[in-house]
């Protein structure tokens, strides 16, 4: 699905669709279509586009269509107790350590955060290249599937992150440097780039990163949850 959201700059545009979705930053991909920053005569201005995988939002909210339903969801995050959530975390967290065991490797997991918002855990196993997999992929799929456990046990409103050997922290420092080194040759050959397939998270650090540079545009494009890319030359 996507959606247009529009704010004084982009930060508060990313923000209201947060609010409208009900989703985190990383779990959908964000298009700036338009950014007008502030100046003597004009007020700054940023309009995006919201990109969202229907299968990342299978555990969160339903549809904006179903108020009702939305409100009643919106309740029972409001009356959970820290108990509640206590065992919701424990819960998925034995479901993830489950999983990978089930699939031939040996693993422990442990609770990193645990709020109303936000479990996050962390593998620890002596196959970490196999469960983390070429570019991270097994370990999207790991938590998509614990992420879609989590709403069915009722903690549709918790996201779940899920991490091995510091893999998303490595990665998104790559992607910066990725990202600045395509700019720099998009600005040399005045040609677009169009980068590999990326999560809506890892395209997300693409678009932040690349934004804050005044000669240099980025777009999503593709379908599915792994889309690419195209960073172009805009000059000043």
């Amino acid at each position: 699905m996507v959606y247009e959201f529009e704010g004084k700059t982009e930060r508060e545009a990313i923000d209201i669709a947060v609010a409208k979705l009900g989703l985190e930053k990383d779990q959908f991909d964000v298009e700036i279509l338009e950014i007008q920053k502030n100046s003597l005569f004009k007020k700054g201005h940023a309009k995006i586009r919201v990109h969202v995988d229907e299968s990342l939002r299978a555990n969160m909210r339903n549809n904006s269509e179903n108020s009702d339903a939305e409100q009643n969801l919106e309740e029972e995050k409001d009356t959970r107790t820290a108990e509640d959530i206590s065992e919701g975390a424990e819960k998925t967290r034995l479901f993830i350590q489950t999983l990978i065991e089930k699939i031939g490797y040996g693993c422990s997991v442990s609770l990193v955060i645990c709020d109303k918002k936000h479990f996050s855990y962390r593998i620890n196993s002596k196959d970490a290249a196999m469960l983390i997999g070429k570019k991270g992929k097994n370990l999207d799929s790991i938590q998509l599937l614990a992420n879609v456990y989590a709403g069915v046990i009722g903690h549709a409103y918790a996201r779940v992150s899920v991490d091995c050997e510091s893999y998303r922290m490595r990665r998104e420092e790559l992607l910066i440097r990725m990202a600045y080194d395509v700019a720099d040759k998009v600005r040399m050959t005045k040609k677009s780039q169009l980068l590999e397939p990326l999560n809506p998270y890892e395209r997300r650090i693409i678009h932040t990163t690349l934004n804050a540079v005044n000669d240099i545009e980025t777009k999503s494009e593709g379908s599915g949850l792994y889309k690419q890319v195209r960073v172009f030359y805009k000059g000043i």
